[in-house]
Formats: C-alpha cells, structure tokens, sequence
C-alpha cells in the first residue's frame, strides 16, 4: 500500500519538475517546437515498450482515437502549458492547474454521462472563486505584460486536460492505457509539427547546457517516467484512490517555483491558490479515499 502511494507522489513530482524545465526552455525554443522535440522522444520510448510486451501500435485503425486524445492531451494541453511559462511565473501555473479535477469535473456528465455528487459540484464552485482570485493575483517575475495571457492559456490547458482524461476513460474501457498513451504521443507530436510548419526559424532557438538536460527530462521522466509511476500506483490503489493525489501537483509546482526559481508569490496568489486546492480536494477527494486513510490509521494505531 505505502509502495503504491509512494509512485504516486512520485508522479506528481516529476510532473512538477516538467514546469520548472519548461520555463527554462520557455527562452531556448517556440512552444510548439518544444512540444513536438519532447513528445517526438517520449513516442519513440512509448513505441519501445509496447514493443517489449509484444504489441503493435493500430496507427490506421484507431485513428479517430488518437487524433483526439493526441490533440487533446499532447498538442494543446503541453503547447499551452509551455506558452503560459514563457509569460507567468511557475508558481502562478501550478496554483492555476490546480484546477484539472475541476475541469474533469466538468466534463464528466455531458461525455460520461456520470451523475456528479452535490458535494463535487460545491468544490467545483469553490476552485473557480480560487481561479478568479489568481487572476488578481500578481506573482513571480513582477507580473509579466502578458500575465493576463498566460492565466488564460493555463486555464484552455486544464480545459483540454480535461477532455482528454474523461475520454481516455471512455476509450480505456476497450484499450490499455499503453496503446491509447503511445497512440496519442504520435498523432500529438505529428499535431506539433504541423503547427511549426511557417512559425519557426532556426533563429528562434536558442540552446545551452541547462535547456539540453530540460529537455531530455521533460522527453523522459516527465512523460514516460511520471506515466509509468502513476499507472503503477493507480494499479496498486485503484483508481479512485488515486484521483485525490493529482491536488500535490500544484504543491510542488509553487515549492519547486520558489526553491530552484526564487519566485515570490504575493499575498492574494497564496491566497488564490488555496481556495483553489480546497476546492479540488473537496471535489475530488471520495468516500472510499477517507474509509481507506481511517482504516489505516486505525491499524496503525492498534499496531503500536
């Protein structure tokens, strides 16, 4: 149980170091070009397992499939996510992606057809009162001109985020997740070099020694890795256990903004934020996560 998790927290780790890198190489190369280098590499490793437990990749037959979750998840949720840290603070992004359980949240009935709790509707409420006060909120770098313009393009990210996650469970229910992560890291990436197509020059890049190491960790350990981890967790757990732990994410994102970055975060973001992940974990934390803590808590308690 502690093992699994440890790979969630662990996943949520890496995809916190994937916005630090980010902003690094928000100055080395465009958004797009970046998106398409990083998921380029992580399809080919992606490809690589697959092929290690000896399946094949269904390009042609399942390419509705892809081509939604690849534009979804892959093109527009990273390109978004790298374009906002290259006009906000890392700090500010987290505390904004804090609301992907709200986005899914969202989407669940009109695709799902899902009934949402009262309860998960109240949280929902709460986390967009947060996303206003962020809005207000200036932090990091003394508010970039474009702060406006990277709130907005962290909250399209967490929207097609959203999309992508209650899709893939539709899809999940026929697929494994390998197939249905590899397929979309494909038609992603083919998405990204589309859109670089007339947007980028050789001039426009830029590289040195720390944008070189970003980018071979948000190609691997940011994607591949944190994929792995979090699979193996929600293996372990189950997935609804596992939902809750997505909220650790802005955690790190705003520790590692202002340990590895020295960004300042004012009052009114702290202050947005928080709203922002109490309304999450009210949303998304179920019944069955706190009888599995109780539970716990409890045979820890007559062990000792």
């Amino acid at each position: 149980m502690k093992r699994g998790m440890g790979l969630l927290v662990l996943a949520t780790i890496l995809w916190g170091g994937n916005y630090i890198c980010g902003r690094y190489l928000s100055e080395a190369m465009p958004s797009t070009l970046l998106n398409t280098t990083r998921w380029g590499i992580s399809t080919l490793i992606l490809v690589g397992l697959l092929n290690l437990n000896k399946k094949k990749l269904p390009i042609v037959t399942m390419w509705k499939e892809f081509s939604i979750l690849g534009f979804t998840g892959i093109f527009a949720f990273s390109t978004l996510t790298y374009m906002a840290l290259g006009n906000i603070s890392v700090s500010q992004a987290g505390m904004i992606s804090s609301g992907i359980p709200i986005s899914i949240l969202l989407f669940t009935p009109f695709i799902l057809k899902e009934k949402v709790s009262m309860r998960a509707w109240i949280g929902a409420g709460i986390s967009i009162l947060g996303v206003i006060v962020l809005f207000l909120g200036k932090s990091g770098v003394a508010a970039l001109d474009g702060s406006l313009l990277g709130n907005v393009q962290v909250v399209l990210a967490c929207l097609a985020w959203g999309i992508y996650t209650v899709i893939g469970k539709r899809y999940g229910k026929k697929h494994d997740s390998l197939t249905l992560t590899a397929g979309s890291a494909l038609y992603g990436t083919i998405f990204s070099a589309i859109s670089c197509i007339g947007t980028v020059e050789p001039s426009m890049v830029s590289m040195n020694g720390t944008a070189w190491v970003s980018l071979l960790y948000v190609s691997t350990l940011a994607s591949v890795g944190a994929y792995l981890a979090w699979n193996a967790g929600v293996k372990i757990l189950g997935a609804s256990q596992a939902a809750p732990y997505l909220n650790l994410l802005p955690v790190w994102t705003v520790l590692f903004g202002i340990l590895l970055l020295k960004e300042q975060v004012s009052f009114v973001s702290w202050l947005g934020g928080f709203i922002t992940i109490l309304g999450a974990l009210i949303a998304s934390v179920n019944k069955e996560f706190i009888s599995s803590m109780l539970h716990r808590k409890i045979a820890k308690d007559t062990q000792m």
